[in-house]
């Protein structure tokens, strides 16, 4: 009796969870979560291998995504999920090594700073271990090396080192013969992201030329100059390529086409979102999320993701910054205000953003 009573149970459980989904091919992911967490079909699971230090609060995160991830380009950003207190999070971290691993060992690196406040890169450094299983997305990005070599410039600053980390490595890889240059600025010496991997590549490719400035180790701030891109022979014909905060990649940016660098020979990826200059007095206003039927106020420069998830709903996001689109929504009516651009929507139907519209009144959200 009490076998045919857990049968019955099992074969309701399992019709709930067929009918409550939408996706076929994630019909039995509950089962086989369970049995195998890289069975998973509804999203390219990855299993952490290896996590180790690179600086007091940068993190390198090895994994390995299950054989049917298509891979990457170096440079590019891919989204992650992972599970906190039974809610599903989505980041967007940029991939920290060369494709060749991908492609030679079947693993990819993450290399992730700890953000004060940061939910998802504090959970990642303080709880997860090796043999834990995430979700992978598709890598994406248009921070990508030209095809033919020529003369390169980078320009990094904390972080922002990580695709450049994945470029460096590839082009060390193959040899590039046409020199190459980092300018890299930290904070201190303790600060310097994948030293040992920096270093290593500088022994052994002599195109490759690495000049790490400390902004806070002297008497006197050192911030990038044009003494800094003087000592880079030919910078005005090198391909540039920036990722740091917003206040470098802009003083690097203006400083580049003083000297006639036009705006096709410079690249530039963010860690952070840039955001326009707006007046939140302007901004705010009553969000009807239609499918939801959940209507919720806002105030100030909110956008409509977190105004979402502050009212308990969980639409689908990726990255936070306006690049991956995962977020793109229709708005039914309403005027939105892009915070990067600043600029605002038609008051009519139309695909969104909510990572990045901030409501403008009142406004309607097929959510």
């Amino acid at each position: 009796m009490l076998s045919i009573l857990e049968n019955s149970r099992s074969i309701r459980w399992l019709g709930k969870q067929l009918f409550n989904r939408e996706d076929p091919s994630a019909f039995f992911d509950p089962l086989l979560s369970q049995l195998d967490p890289m069975m998973v079909r509804q999203y390219i699971p990855a299993r952490v291998i290896e996590i180790f230090d690179e600086t007091a609060d940068t993190k390198t995160f090895v994994l390995k995504p299950a054989t049917r991830w298509p891979g990457f380009g170096a440079g590019q950003h891919v989204n992650i999920c992972i599970e906190i207190d039974g809610t599903r999070h989505n980041r967007t971290f940029s991939l920290s090594c060369s494709p060749e691993q991908w492609r030679q060992q079947g693993t990819v690196s993450l290399t992730i700073k700890r953000l004060p406040g940061g939910r998802v890169t504090n959970w990642m450094h303080d709880n997860l271990k090796p043999g834990a299983v995430l979700g992978l997305g598709d890598a994406f990005g248009e921070f990508q090396l030209p095809v033919n070599p020529e003369p390169l410039l980078y320009i990094a600053g904390g972080s922002g080192i990580t695709p450049i980390l994945s470029q460096l490595e590839s082009l060390a890889g193959a040899d590039w013969r046409a020199p190459v240059t980092l300018l890299y600025f930290v904070r201190t010496q303790a600060d310097v992201i994948a030293a040992e991997k920096l270093y290593a590549i500088q022994q052994r490719w002599p195109a490759f030329s690495l000049n790490v400035v400390t902004t806070e180790d002297g008497d006197t701030p050192q911030y990038l100059s044009d003494q800094h891109l003087e000592q880079v022979p030919g910078v005005n014909a090198r391909r540039c390529y920036l990722c740091g905060p917003k206040g470098l990649m802009d003083l690097a940016s203006e400083l580049l086409h003083r000297r006639g660098v036009t705006e096709d020979r410079i690249h530039s990826t963010f860690f952070s979102a840039p955001a326009a200059a707006l007046v939140s007095d302007e901004l705010g206003g009553e969000v009807r999320f239609s499918r939801s039927e959940l209507t919720v106020s806002s105030e100030g420069d909110a956008a409509l993701l977190d105004i979402a998830e502050a009212a308990r709903l969980s639409p689908q996001s990726g990255c936070r910054m306006g690049i991956c689109h995962q977020c793109s929504c229709r708005k039914t009516s309403g005027t939105v205000i892009n915070r990067l651009t600043g600029k605002a929507s038609g008051p009519g139907e139309e695909s969104i953003q909510l990572c990045i519209s901030i409501p403008q009144g009142p406004v309607t959200v097929d959510l």
